[in-house]
């Protein structure tokens, strides 16, 4: 082969690695934009009335053959937002379905770069999601069957656990707004529970021995959002609004 047939194949190469590349950020772009109506829509809870535990339309009262029927329709807030969410999340699975045909399975990490920021915070919302609905911590598996995609890497594409440990610290960074608003919002009880789960999670991270660099510096603001939430509980206790929060 010569150098002029050499450096023509090799330029083949490099346009036919570029078409992949070029490809998959068309499908990473609608993934940020899915992403961003979902959080558009989580957002909300943010807001006084999405503390509402529910919203009780006035109760009509039949009386019918003495008996006395009360018809109340409650409108849970946060719920709604939540089905609405994952109601999203199905735009997201096709998304990602389709993302899967652009590259060969085996280069996953080739290209990873390209998804990575997207999918950590898709990872953040399904957690967002599940702690809205639960108050708990969503295993990366379950994180994984929200976005349709694996868990093990041999079965293609995957959930990286680093991707979903990032997701799950951004959500902490989340839940210390929504500790600060929700008493904004007269909601005492919420940055309780919010500061338990918090130094949980705190707790958790402190067995990791962590050596990824950008995943190791996110984890060092999850000790400004554990002091931020601190300062909330310890802000309602020197009120008296702690003990009252404790006794509903």
């Amino acid at each position: 082969m010569s150098v002029t047939e050499m450096f023509s194949y090799i330029q083949g190469s490099l346009s036919a690695d570029q078409d992949v590349r070029e490809e998959i950020r068309k499908v990473v772009q609608t993934l940020e934009q899915a992403a961003r109506e979902i959080l558009t829509v989580l957002q909300s809870v943010h807001q006084p009335s999405g503390f509402k535990e529910s919203e009780r339309l006035a109760p009509l009262v039949w009386t019918l053959m003495n008996s006395v029927v009360f018809i109340i329709d409650l409108l849970s807030s946060v719920p709604s937002k939540c089905a609405k969410a994952r109601e999203l999340f199905c735009t997201v699975r096709t998304q990602l379905g389709e993302l899967k045909t652009k590259f060969p399975v085996e280069q996953y990490y080739r290209f990873h770069e390209h998804w990575r920021f997207v999918l950590q915070r898709l990872a953040f919302l399904a957690a967002f999601v599940v702690y809205l609905e639960t108050e708990t911590l969503v295993v990366r598996e379950e994180v994984a069957k929200i976005l349709g995609i694996q868990v093990v890497r041999e079965k293609g594409f995957h959930l990286d656990v680093e991707d979903y440990l990032a997701g799950v610290l951004i959500m902490a960074s989340e839940l210390s707004r929504l500790a600060v608003n929700s008493v904004t919002a007269g909601d005492y009880t919420r940055p309780l529970r919010i500061s338990n789960f918090i130094n949980e999670l705190d707790s958790g991270f402190r067995l990791l021995n962590l050596k990824n660099d950008p995943l190791r510096k996110r984890y060092d603001g999850l000790k400004y959002d554990v002091k931020k939430i601190e300062e909330v509980v310890y802000d309602l206790s020197i009120r008296g609004l702690a003990k009252d929060a404790g006794d509903k």
